[in-house]
């Protein structure tokens, strides 16, 4: 639904998503680390370049999440994945995997 939402909205929606994201993956980790809000305006302030060094950062995070979680094959190098998904696919298809990361974190915790 997500996905459908950030289409229909031409991206306005992939900017509300990546703030959400952005919030439950310093909540899971415990960090102060930069607020969402400051994500989505340096990523709209640089024309996206910022985003691609995010994307970066958070496959770094969702990674340990993962190994929070006790996954043994959480891979280190998930960031290089998220940058190159997100060059290709305009930071949609990063986002929905991180989506359904933190979902699956939510659901362990219970």
């Amino acid at each position: 639904m997500y996905i459908l939402l950030s289409i229909v909205t031409c991206g306005i929606f992939g900017f509300y998503w990546m703030y959400c994201v952005n919030e439950d993956v310093n909540n899971s980790l415990g960090e102060n680390d930069m607020s969402g809000g400051m994500v989505v305006l340096l990523t709209i302030v640089t024309c996206g370049i910022y985003g691609f060094v995010w994307a970066y950062s958070l496959g770094n995070k969702i990674s340990r999440i993962k190994r929070m979680m006790g996954d043994p094959y959480a891979e280190s190098s998930l960031g290089a994945l998220y940058l190159i998904l997100s060059i290709f696919t305009t930071y949609i298809v990063p986002l929905a995997i991180a989506q359904n990361e933190l979902n699956k974190y939510a659901e362990f915790r219970e």
